[in-house]
């Protein structure tokens, strides 16, 4: 990514604080402009410092929260310590960035329409949604239909959850329609992720799709979608990133390395253990050594400690970082299938997913070929003595979840889609869910907590207000 030098205050903000520590940028004072007023910029330097923002929102502060509240990850010292053991508060969260990032996402389309461009208005459609789809996933009710208006509506009405889904799904279509127009203006020198290619633009905006229809078990709709999704390693939307310190660095690799060493780990975090439990199982389709040391090193930060990698493996200054990929495509079919008891079509789908980690990728990157199996599974391995049940599930439906519910746990790494994935298997039925310990206390995490900032400005945030252990409607 470049650095981007434009003339509006919002993008500027949000390129700020890319650039700073995700610790640091939960401290910036709330934005008092209104993004839709803005004339003096084009919709091409919007459209690369929106992207810009997305890409941030899927590296910050609440995903480290999500990957410690799914058991992916530990928090060791410090506020994340607090984190770890579920305490927060109004004032841990915020969405100083991620509204902004939105605003900027709908004023794209705003522009989009002035020129008649249909297809930068798809893309910024689709920024949106991936925008309100974290907003929603993690908080629940959320403001949408009037959150874009601030002259009509400065104090937005917070829209049920199972209602915003469903608006994010018309969003979707729509984006979906306009990228398929004849034409559009060509954006290939400001989109870091995809080149311009409205192709690959479109597949992403199926795989969403799909992913919201599974948090919403409408398997149908979830496999219809994901069969127009991102189809192949070559349309993963991956935010890439150089080794300039301050720049254009990953932001796990600048939090575990560089400015808060320390605060995390994997040491007593289940990922962890449940990779170790399935390198040492009998399994003998299966070896995960490789990518357990892809992920995981010893001894970085402190002499025998479970460390991120950062040396060699995923969390390089220049690693790559997932938005939506062909692995997670993939393995919302196998699910969806396995949901309807369609297990052949299920195997495919989650066999396709162990081609390609046999060939060592993950997320733009190659992990080594030693420790390194993924030999295509059978049915018969998901009989009650079959080597892919670890559970000794009583049923071939069953155990096949649980392999796949795994294998997604284990991509999701430093994704907020894992916490996403730990509430919603809790309805999802059957139920098939992981052991994912409680790390204190008697209540699982469920939701994060509504920003101070809303509360104190918005008579419409939800009353009472919910906890962190209140279930969110749609889980």
């Amino acid at each position: 990514m470049r650095k981007i030098f434009i003339n509006k205050i919002g993008i500027a903000l949000l390129a700020m604080q890319f650039l700073i520590s995700c610790e640091q940028s939960f401290d910036q004072p709330d934005i008092q402009n209104n993004p839709n007023a803005v004339t003096d910029v084009t919709v091409q330097t919007l459209l690369a410092g929106t992207m810009l923002g997305v890409a941030m929102l899927h590296e910050d502060t609440d995903v480290r929260i999500a990957s410690m509240w799914a058991g992916e990850l530990a928090g060791l010292s410090r506020a994340h310590q607090g984190f770890g053991q579920y305490i927060v508060s109004s004032q841990s969260f915020s969405w100083n960035v991620l509204y902004p990032v939105a605003s900027q996402a709908r004023l794209i389309q705003v522009k989009a329409d002035v020129v008649g461009d249909k297809w930068t208005k798809g893309v910024g459609q689709v920024l949106e949604a991936l925008v309100i789809a974290k907003a929603t996933s993690l908080y629940g009710d959320v403001p949408y239909s009037q959150a874009f208006d601030e002259t009509n509506f400065p104090t937005p009405v917070f829209d049920k959850q199972a209602d915003v889904y469903k608006a994010l799904q018309v969003t979707l279509d729509n984006a979906i329609l306009n990228l398929s127009a004849p034409a559009g203006l060509a954006f290939t020198q400001q989109d870091f992720l995809y080149k311009g290619d409205v192709a690959k633009w479109k597949s992403a905006a199926n795989t969403l799709k799909a992913r919201l229809y599974l948090h919403t078990a409408e398997y149908d709709n979830a496999i219809a979608s994901a069969a127009k999704g991102i189809k192949s390693q070559a349309a993963n939307m991956l935010t890439p990133h150089g080794t300039s310190l301050g720049v254009d660095m990953n932001q796990n690799y600048d939090f575990f390395r560089v400015n808060r060493a320390g605060d995390t780990g994997f040491d007593g975090a289940y990922l962890p253990k449940l990779m170790q439990s399935r390198i040492a199982s009998v399994n003998s389709k299966t070896d995960e050594t490789a990518l357990y040391n892809h992920y995981f090193k010893t001894g970085i930060i402190a002499p025998g400690s479970l460390d991120a990698n950062t040396t060699d493996g995923a969390f390089m200054a220049n690693s790559s970082h997932p938005i939506l990929t062909y692995y997670e495509n993939e393995l919302i079919i196998a699910e969806a299938q396995a949901r309807k008891n369609a297990l052949n079509e299920a195997l495919t789908a989650l066999n396709s997913v162990r081609s390609g980690l046999a060939n060592g990728y993950l997320h733009g990157a190659t992990f080594p070929a030693a420790g390194r199996k993924y030999e295509p599974y059978a049915l018969n391995d998901f009989s009650l003595t079959g080597i892919a049940n670890p559970t000794k599930a009583a049923t071939t439906q069953q155990a096949m979840l649980y392999e796949i519910i795994a294998q997604r746990y284990i991509i999701f790494l430093m994704q907020y889609e894992a916490f996403n994935d730990y509430r919603r298997l809790a309805k999802a039925t059957p139920v098939v869910q992981l052991s994912i310990p409680l790390y204190v206390g008697s209540k699982k995490p469920q939701r994060f907590i509504y920003p101070q900032s809303e509360i104190a400005t918005n008579p419409n945030v939800p009353a009472p207000l919910p906890d962190q252990f209140t279930n969110v409607p749609i889980f």
